[in-house]
């Protein structure tokens, strides 16, 4: 038992020593390896050159397409962005922050909002000069409001992001109730038509902007000035293989919706509300 023993005891000695050579060699070859690696030179891939203005690659510049000199209104803009906003790359709020005088639309980027933690935006909501742009049943039609927006100054908020982000962010952010609620009832449809909207009726975050200005201002060449870079957008991305983008609504009246329909009850609801022209 003893010899067994200790014959086990020599024999692994003998394993670690060799183990220990090894391991020691192999740290030596992988030094050799790194140090050759360190050496090689590092190549660093730089970011495309952006634009100050327009925050669009400047191959790309959509400068020439915005007006020579900002809007001055009397309204600003609160934009409360959805964080997964900041990384499309075809986003409009940069448009519609270049079009405006500095400080006339402020981006608020998250998803909750509090006194606490965000006390500008808690001041904005609390202020009786303060708008949400937000349909629903709950809303007034901002073209028939019987205010005169020219006497005092007012401040909008919109909320950017996907139908179901903003729905999400208005109804688990009480500090969004506070304000009064309205909607547009006359505006033209869409021409953001490289993106995707859930109904014929669907404005981009840009173009939202445009209307409700025209309306507060009293200026109806705002939508013009305003649509006009999103239209250089549009034309040059069609230009470069992208495809016109139709509304749910218009693929599912017209037979050309091609992906499979929902098994949720409550998503094939809002597909047949779309189908029968009702609000989502």
């Amino acid at each position: 038992m003893d010899t067994s023993c200790h014959g086990h005891t020599d024999s692994s000695a003998s394993s670690s020593h060799v183990a220990r050579q090894s391991s020691s060699s192999s740290l030596e070859e992988d030094d050799l390896l790194f140090g050759d690696l360190v050496d090689l030179p590092v190549e660093i891939t730089e970011r495309r050159p952006t634009c100050s203005r327009c925050c669009r690659p400047e191959k790309v510049c959509l400068c020439p397409f915005l007006p020579p000199h900002p809007l001055d209104v009397s309204t600003t803009l609160y934009i409360v962005q959805h964080p997964a906003e900041e990384s499309r790359v075809l986003r409009t709020v940069p448009l519609l922050a270049a079009c405006l005088a500095p400080g006339k639309c402020r981006v608020l980027v998250g998803r909750r909002f509090s006194e606490e933690k965000n006390p500008e935006l808690a001041a904005v909501c609390r202020d009786s000069r303060t708008l949400i742009l937000y349909p629903g049943s709950g809303a007034q039609n901002l073209e028939e409001l019987n205010e005169d927006f020219s006497k005092t100054e007012h401040n909008v908020i919109i909320i950017d992001g996907t139908w179901s982000q903003a729905k999400d962010m208005f109804l688990r952010n009480s500090l969004l109730h506070l304000p009064k609620q309205v909607q547009l009832n006359s505006a033209p449809s869409s021409q953001y038509v490289i993106r995707t909207q859930p109904t014929n009726m669907c404005l981009s975050t840009l173009e939202c902007a445009a209307v409700t200005l025209s309306i507060m201002e009293k200026k109806q060449t705002i939508i013009e000035v305003l649509l006009r870079p999103l239209q250089a957008l549009c034309s040059f991305q069609l230009q470069h293989g992208a495809q016109v983008h139709h509304s749910k609504e218009h693929l599912l009246k017209n037979g050309m919706y091609d992906k499979p329909m929902p098994k949720n009850k409550r998503k094939i609801k809002r597909m047949e509300k779309l189908i029968t022209n009702q609000k989502i």
